[in-house]
């Protein structure tokens, strides 16, 4: 048996126990995504190969929650990809804005940035005190400094440009206090938003939301777990509510896409048809 192929058993036994000890099930990813994930974690770790780990990693949590920061993706920014929350903006919010109060669901959130964009294109829209955001994550770590919401004063710059382009209606330094090489984001940006942990794999719907954000987060699913995702968005998601994706995924193709009608095509901005 080639080394590859030793190594591709090794990473499901791993992958196998994680789950049955910690709950956690990255069995249903992208192999090439998790396979060069976990040989990224394993360089860094000491250990020379998965099965060496194995044993230490399903008894010490530590080294697990090691394995969990290097296995989940968090790559995002303020105001990422800024035509999309333009579109958000003038597109959707005007929907929004007709109920007295509205629930968001933004799953995958990672370190939160893209959830507290949210919070202040709302609340420039006149939303503040109307609407609740679960911004939820599979890695707790992750979701600690999200609630923190401190991030590099280095990235201002590139932030304050993404925000002017989506249509920021302020100066986007109103929203942070600059302390040495750190920005602190302005309390009142967290006072809507709860940031709690959810495994897409294993948990279950947030219920009766007007909105769904996930996006460039299922690019690293297998197809039956990204079928799992869109069915737990579709029950969450009230009647008239908006399910907005990446730019590499999409109902097309798909049963439930019957249910949905695009309003943004090329942004992936769907609104859920009613009856």
């Amino acid at each position: 048996m080639r080394s590859d192929d030793v190594e591709d058993v090794e990473i499901r036994l791993l992958l196998e126990g994680v789950q049955r000890i910690y709950g956690y099930d990255f069995r249903d990813y992208a192999d090439a995504s998790i396979k060069r994930r976990l040989n990224h974690w394993l360089a860094e770790s000491g250990f020379d190969t998965f099965s060496q780990a194995q044993s230490q990693l399903l008894r010490e949590r530590s080294v697990f929650e090691s394995l969990l920061r290097g296995i989940t993706v968090n790559v995002t920014e303020m105001f990422r990809d800024p035509t999309f929350f333009r579109a958000v903006r003038e597109q959707v919010v005007p929907f929004l804005k007709t109920y007295p109060f509205v629930k968001i669901w933004h799953a995958g959130c990672a370190t939160g940035e893209e959830a507290y964009s949210m919070a202040i294109l709302l609340n420039e829209e006149g939303m503040a005190g109307r609407y609740r955001m679960y911004a939820t994550d599979i890695n707790e770590a992750v979701l600690q400094k999200a609630g923190e919401g401190v991030m590099p004063i280095a990235e201002m710059q590139r932030f304050t440009r993404n925000y002017q382009k989506s249509g920021g209606r302020a100066s986007f330094a109103d929203y942070y206090t600059a302390r040495y090489d750190r920005a602190m984001l302005s309390p009142a940006l967290k006072q809507h938003i709860v940031f709690a942990p959810h495994n897409l794999a294993t948990d279950g719907e947030f219920g009766e939301m007007n909105l769904v954000l996930c996006r460039n987060v299922m690019i690293y699913f297998k197809p039956a777990l990204k079928e799992r995702c869109l069915r737990l968005f579709d029950s969450s998601l009230l009647p008239g509510g908006f399910l907005c994706l990446g730019l590499k995924e999409s109902l097309e193709r798909r049963k439930m896409g019957e249910r949905y009608e695009e309003l943004a095509a090329p942004l992936r901005i769907y609104r859920k048809r009613y009856g």
